[in-house]
């Protein structure tokens, strides 16, 4: 059923989507530097304007696989982390079009995976210190800043600094890390001690060598035995991760059958 003016559209139930913050560390700058995509629009509103990447919620998915889901659509990434960020409605910020509710996650990206911000049709990464510059769809410039803030806000815990640089790291890294997170310089010797200090991280036995620096020992991140096991209630990483992308492969495979299926059974009834 189609939707009159738009007074009458308001008052109609908002649709609800899920909409995605990805974030990844630039593996080239020195000081690092955040990024993350963003999908240019090919219909109105904001046409042409650049957004968050998204999708609709099925009966049949979770939040959470409906996040992942568009996560991998837009960018074929697998993320270290994912947590549920807020939930974002209100009548302005569907510009006339139908009233719409955006429940949005977060993910982090580990440097390794990023590789070199591949852009794939409509998809591109940009800095986010030049996000200021573009043209940004409905409230996603806003839904950025809060899902920045977020992440600034945990970054006194080392294994969310460490899902950015990968499952292991020299503290040169890691110094990287936090810089690009906090937009500041960050004194090296200081950050060492407070880090080596943490008890949360430990020696591989290997050592790197970065640029002209001497060899660094590379360590890993390990939680302490009094932290708890999931600190946030809506955040996945590690094996919880690991068990909701075998669950979207296999959502994948079986809408694929079923949809090789359905063109089989078309077929059978249009061929003479």
């Amino acid at each position: 059923m189609g939707y009159g003016n738009v007074s009458e559209r308001l008052k109609q139930p908002p649709q609800v989507g899920v909409s995605v913050v990805i974030l990844a560390l630039d593996p080239d700058s020195e000081h690092g530097r955040l990024w993350l995509p963003l999908v240019r629009r090919v219909r109105q509103p904001f046409l042409g304007c650049w957004a968050l990447p998204g999708g609709d919620i099925r009966a049949d998915r979770t939040l959470a696989q409906s996040a992942y889901e568009a996560l991998e659509s837009t960018t074929d990434l697998h993320p270290s982390y994912l947590e549920q960020l807020h939930a974002f409605g209100g009548p302005d910020r569907s510009h006339g079009g139908l009233p719409m509710v955006s429940i949005v996650y977060w993910a982090l990206v580990g440097q390794a995976e990023a590789g070199d911000f591949a852009e794939a049709d409509n998809v591109r990464w940009f800095p986010e210190d030049e996000l200021a510059s573009l043209d940004i769809a409905f409230d996603h410039r806003e839904i950025i800043a809060y899902a920045l803030d977020r992440l600034r806000t945990r970054i006194e815990y080392p294994d969310i600094a460490a899902k950015l640089v990968g499952p292991t790291f020299t503290l040169r890294q890691l110094h990287g890390v936090y810089e690009a997170i906090t937009g500041t310089v960050l004194d090296l010797p200081n950050f060492r001690r407070k880090m080596l200090g943490s008890g949360e991280l430990e020696e591989t036995g290997d050592v790197l060598r970065e640029g002209r620096h001497r060899p660094a020992a590379v360590y890993r991140y390990v939680p302490r035995k009094d932290a708890p096991a999931h600190p946030y209630a809506y955040a996945i990483s590690g094996s919880r991760l690991a068990e909701l992308d075998a669950r979207v492969r296999a959502i994948a495979q079986r809408d694929t059958a079923d949809a090789e299926r359905g063109a089989d059974d078309l077929s059978a009834l249009t061929t003479e």
